[in-house]
């Protein structure tokens, strides 16, 4: 969390970005407000995509991975739904992999 108000407040106000590349979505969803999208095989090829508004990128990304992720009203993290719960097919349903209406 330190970590990413100290990114953002960097960068807030400058011409200038900042590029993060990490796995821990938590992270990326705290102090992205656009993202690029890798997909391939190491060591074989592979493609970027974007860039994306968070939305899109994250829909584009979670679907790759197959996995569903909610923000709860409740000001819990942001998390993973369990596979084939309510809201995991809710949100597949929507084709919203990101947060979906909730």
């Amino acid at each position: 969390m330190k970590l990413a108000r100290v990114l953002r407040r960097h960068a807030e106000g400058k011409e200038a970005g900042i590029i993060v590349i990490d796995h821990d979505i938590y992270l990326v969803d705290m102090i992205s407000e656009r993202m690029l999208v890798f997909d391939g095989t190491p060591g074989v090829s592979g493609a970027a995509y974007g860039p994306y508004d968070m939305k899109d990128g994250m829909n584009h990304f979670l679907k790759g991975l197959d996995v569903t992720f909610r923000r709860d009203q409740s000001g819990r993290p942001p998390r993973i739904n369990k596979p084939e719960s309510y809201l995991d097919r809710e949100q597949r349903a929507k084709g919203e992999y990101y947060y979906g209406d909730i």
